[in-house]
């Protein structure tokens, strides 16, 4: 719960659901298992990524995204020191922001989950 955008309900939710972390090799597949990774239409070696897949657990996604829109809203009115996220605001829209946000979240969670440390503040640049 210590992750911004991670409340009791969705801190909850992510213990219930993910019961071995480890099964997951990296953060990306558990991303991947949520549903928030691009989808690859590739071919001849030419990268096509699109949308993310929607093919994960619906709940556990919907709430990532609505914690991650409510770290991007009080970004946008007060402030935030994460240079990654201010610059991602300029160039696109704040659901864009707010879905790749949730995607490096639930990434977060993952090595929280299989390495037992405490969430670190970033620092400011």
């Amino acid at each position: 719960m210590e992750i911004p955008g991670v409340g009791p309900l969705l801190a909850s939710a992510l213990v219930g659901t993910i019961a071995d972390p480890k099964a997951f090799r990296t953060g990306r597949n558990l991303a991947a298992w949520i549903g928030l990774v691009p989808r690859q239409n590739s071919s001849g070696g030419k990268e096509r990524l699109g949308g993310i897949t929607k093919q994960g657990d619906r709940y556990l996604r919907q709430m990532l995204v609505v914690g991650a829109l409510a770290v991007v809203r009080y970004a946008v009115r007060n402030g935030t020191r994460r240079p990654w996220l201010v610059q991602l605001l300029a160039r696109r829209t704040p659901k864009v922001a707010a879905v790749a946000l949730a995607n490096k979240t639930a990434r977060m969670v993952w090595a929280i989950m299989t390495t037992g440390e405490r969430y670190r503040e970033p620092l400011a640049a």
